[in-house]
């Protein structure tokens, strides 16, 4: 469903509050959970709702459809709409506005940076595919150009890499994963459902997976043994999605610098081989 984001505010609230009657149990429980968190919604996950109202994920998701939704993800959506938005830039012009306002979103997100993704939590995501014998990366929509760019990175420093656009293709190569792989998965909600199912398919097969996504709760950081977080907190498709696009890149920079590190000679070696062929194909 569809809520108008000038509306939405108060609309959500009245929608489970008109809902409420119908309700039973841990569903009108979990129904209060979302009237009393409104816009902070947005910072849990399902199983965080499921332990603040006292019952089972399953029951969360079957009352956010009891209330016309369907499901925890788009719930959270229309909840997040609910939050003050900034003020746009007041410059007259569409195109200064539209520069001034793409830029402040993109300098938010990359600050941000620093606060969610910690040296640690790097040097671990580094040392899970140096030690991989094969990697795969998913991501498509918005994500995609930053697996793309994640895949060349890690296969100029002398990295097994697989990273399908097609993501039933990526699913499928999900599948042929063994403990020793590693699944990069990529997405800015972290609730994009190829992109999850293959990190879910991956981990089945005993491979480890890392998540690069703005969201610390959601359904693909339960998948991951390494999450990194960076990027605009709105599940609203606007700046906040692109300025997180940049934040991703960034982080693969840096993760790609890390590995660099980690990885020592080989990855010299392999690097001296990818600036090679970039070289020949220069004029």
């Amino acid at each position: 469903m569809e809520i108008n984001s000038e509306v939405g505010r108060q609309q959500l609230a009245a929608q489970v509050r008109a809902q409420l009657s119908d309700l039973r149990g841990a569903e009108a429980r979990v129904a209060q959970v979302v009237l009393e968190q409104g816009p902070e919604l947005v910072h849990l996950s399902v199983s965080d709702v499921a332990a603040l109202a006292g019952t089972a994920p399953s029951t969360v998701v079957r009352a956010c459809q009891r209330l016309g939704f369907r499901g925890f993800q788009e719930l959270k959506i229309a909840a997040v709409r609910q939050a003050p938005r900034p003020a746009p830039s007041a410059e007259p012009d569409p195109a200064a506005r539209a520069l001034a306002d793409t830029l402040r979103a993109a300098r938010e997100a990359l600050d941000g940076i620093t606060a969610t993704v910690t040296p640690a939590r790097l040097t671990t995501a580094a040392q899970l595919l140096h030690r991989a014998s094969r990697v795969l990366i998913v991501g498509v929509g918005l994500s995609g150009p930053v697996a793309l760019d994640a895949g060349y990175r890690l296969r100029a420093l002398g990295c097994a890499v697989d990273a399908p656009p097609d993501p039933i293709t990526a699913h499928l190569a999900a599948g042929t994963l063994d403990p020793s792989a590693i699944c990069l998965a990529v997405s800015h909600t972290g609730a994009t459902r190829s992109t999850v199912d293959a990190a879910r398919e991956a981990r089945r097969n005993g491979a480890s997976v890392i998540a690069l996504t703005s969201y610390a709760p959601s359904p693909l950081s339960e998948s991951s043994d390494c999450t990194l977080v960076a990027g605009g907190q709105d599940l609203v498709l606007g700046l906040e999605a692109v300025a997180s696009r940049l934040a991703h890149l960034a982080v693969v920079d840096a993760l790609a610098l890390t590995l660099l590190a980690v990885r020592g000679a080989a990855a010299q070696r392999a690097l001296s081989v990818s600036e090679d062929v970039t070289a020949s194909h220069t004029y």
